[in-house]
């Protein structure tokens, strides 16, 4: 029986879940929020609120037991220069847990974790692009897709010769190497 073990197993061994919920809290502290099942960000929200209140102490043994968690430095000192700064007035609560629904492909309900504060929300810079396959659809459910032409050229230059042109360019291109083999 397991009278008085708390928390989530997660399938994994304690040494595993307390690697990846370390790195859990790193990752959110980097980018402001991350997008984790629901049972890992329940999870996750302990661990993370409790490095938050060490972050607010601010003395060196607090940053010490920081650094036992975050291996990151940069992260470590992002923690205690702005994050615990802006959590000074708060006491607890400083992450809000938002349900998305479940996982498409196991049906796990998946959940958003993000820092509460206006100044977390609008923090995407420095967020790596993730392609999940979830594209822009037209409302006749066409995808949409930049072309290559589209990306390629520089924001407010115009391209020398239209997307036509250059078909015509290669197809000509394509039709006269042809005929110099046939020679």
């Amino acid at each position: 029986m397991r009278h008085g073990k708390r928390g989530r197993k997660l399938g994994r061994t304690a040494s595993h879940k307390r690697a990846m919920l370390n790195n859990m809290a790193t990752s959110l502290f980097t980018y402001g929020s991350i997008r984790t099942t629901h049972a890992k960000a329940k999870e996750l929200r302990g661990v993370a609120e409790r490095l938050i209140t060490f972050a607010k102490r601010g003395d060196l043994h607090a940053r010490r037991q920081v650094l036992r968690r975050i291996r990151n430095q940069r992260v470590v000192a992002k923690l205690f220069d702005e994050i615990a700064i802006s959590f000074s007035e708060r006491n607890g609560g400083y992450l809000r847990l938002l349900k998305l629904g479940p996982r498409r492909g196991d049906r796990v309900e998946m959940c958003l974790v993000e820092m509460v504060g206006e100044e977390f929300r609008a923090d995407s810079a420095g967020r790596p692009e993730t392609d999940d396959g979830a594209g822009v659809r037209r409302e006749n459910g066409e995808s949409v897709e930049a072309s290559a032409d589209e990306t390629a050229g520089a924001p407010g230059e115009t391209p020398s010769i239209s997307s036509k042109e250059a078909d015509t360019e290669k197809a000509g291109e394509s039709g006269e190497d042809q005929e110099r083999t046939k020679k």
